[in-house]
């Protein structure tokens, strides 16, 4: 199935500002009217607010406005100073701070660290969505997986000689994909120095100051869902090496009022992988949450009944 937006679909860029400093941003709309955006979107890490592009026009297309971000030191958006640590802290911060200024509530449709810090958000603000969209992440992953995210995101420190070298590296990263990217495709994830080399978007800080360690906060993320009472949907990947049957598990003990739906063929880059079924079951959830809450049904909606403090790493 494809999903072709309506040529009514309009996607403009702008800067927002987060917990302290400037966020690229991009509104996907199909009104003229610029309805408030429904839909809020996080990437995971080491993307940008374009992995959501095809799923945020298609939504708009259907009636969903939505609205994508960089996160801090990704992409178009704002970096750390020199000598400011990054710390999961500063991410959920700034998730708290774009959901907040929305007239309402929002559903968070969120990649693996976006769907994280989504977690922790909503454990310290109760009723900052309206619904989640967790998407290949768990509050406990698979090491092995993180760590060959890790060594792609740093096998490649001096950068690159050409795009199409860049293009090559990510063929090899990801074999199952059909085709390879073009040089061109790859333009907006890469920055041109002055040396003339590319080098991806992303500090190069965020490896060590937020990623590498970060195992150690799975207990605290861990408690923090155990308190998210809002409607849950998870969409893993068969094939993914972060996600496995044993995270999933645990994650629907820790928070049993989700869903799983679980895409067999897609790896970890889910959306990428399979997008048009990605985008499909989302759009069936918006419609089951419409319909639960159109009736007063209380199996999607729950709120937490108090926020919780201290599970933020």
């Amino acid at each position: 199935m494809e999903f072709a937006p309506p040529a009514a679909v309009s996607s403009f860029d702008l800067s927002l500002q987060g917990a302290g400093i400037d966020l690229a941003a991009t509104r996907h709309d199909a009104s003229a009217t610029a309805a408030t955006p429904a839909i809020l979107f996080a990437h995971g890490f080491g993307q940008t607010r374009r992995a959501w592009s095809a799923t945020a026009a298609a939504l708009a297309g259907r009636g969903h406005a939505g609205l994508a971000y960089d996160a801090r030191g990704h992409g178009g958006s704002g970096r750390n100073a020199a000598g400011e640590a990054y710390t999961g802290q500063q991410f959920t911060d700034d998730l708290i701070v774009l959901a907040g200024e929305l007239p309402r509530p929002p559903v968070l449709v969120a990649a693996s660290m976006g769907g994280l810090f989504g977690l922790l958000a909503e454990a310290r603000w109760p009723g900052l969505f309206r619904a989640m969209v967790l998407v290949d992440i768990t509050p406990r992953w698979e090491t092995a997986g993180l760590e060959r995210i890790l060594g792609f995101m740093t096998a490649f420190p001096d950068g690159f000689a050409s795009l199409e070298q860049a293009a090559g590296s990510v063929t090899a990263y990801l074999p199952h994909r059909q085709g390879r990217k073009s040089p061109g495709s790859l333009r907006e994830l890469l920055r041109e120095g002055g040396d003339g080399r590319w080098r991806w978007h992303w500090d190069p800080r965020l490896v060590d100051e937020l990623a590498r360690d970060s195992d150690r906060h799975q207990d605290a993320i861990a408690e923090a869902t155990r308190a998210v009472r809002c409607p849950l949907l998870l969409v893993s990947g068969g094939r993914s090496d972060l996600v496995s049957d044993r995270t999933v598990a645990d994650f629907l003990e820790l928070a049993p009022h989700a869903r799983h739906v679980q895409l067999a063929d897609a790896t970890h880059m889910l959306a990428g992988d399979d997008n048009d079924r990605f985008t499909a079951t989302v759009l069936d959830y918006l419609a089951e949450l419409d319909r639960t809450e159109g009736t007063g049904q209380p199996s999607l909606a729950h709120r937490a009944p108090a926020p919780v403090t201290g599970a933020n790493p």
